[in-house]
């Protein structure tokens, strides 16, 4: 993965749980949402559709297999799943369990209110779940 490097806004913002065969997975540090990231780990991408035809489709595959996991996992009333972008150049996929009842529902939760950070025992409970789900155990 030649010359991936990840933004430095993710690296502040997230958790590393591990890397897929495309995708670096990443929890981001916000303890009101199970929120998991992928980044294709390729070099200067923006947009999806910049993804050569044979990444497009392991990123789709990712993406259904974190959604699968984190449904399983969680049991959310509603799965977002969004590419936005606009702070973050870097390509990358949010997946956020949404329940009703959560702090921004119905509305999207980027920009709601400041993030809730996990404590250090909820933060390796939590990434050793999802590694544990995902066959990312080390």
């Amino acid at each position: 993965m030649s010359g991936f490097e990840l933004h430095p806004r993710l690296t502040a913002d997230t958790r590393l749980i591990g890397d897929l065969s495309l995708c670096r997975v990443l929890l981001m540090n916000d303890a009101r949402y199970p929120w998991v990231i992928l980044v294709p780990r390729r070099a200067d991408m923006r947009e999806i559709h910049h993804l050569a035809s044979a990444d497009r489709i392991a990123l789709l595959e990712e993406s259904c297999q974190l959604a699968d996991c984190l449904e399983r996992l969680f049991k959310p009333d509603k799965m977002n799943v969004a590419a936005i972008g606009n702070i973050v150049p870097q390509l990358h996929l949010h997946h956020v369990c949404r329940f009703r009842g959560d702090p921004a529902w119905p509305a999207p939760v980027w920009g709601h209110s400041p993030a809730v950070a996990y404590t250090p025992e909820s933060e390796a409970q939590r990434l050793a779940t999802l590694r544990s789900a995902l066959g990312l155990e080390s």
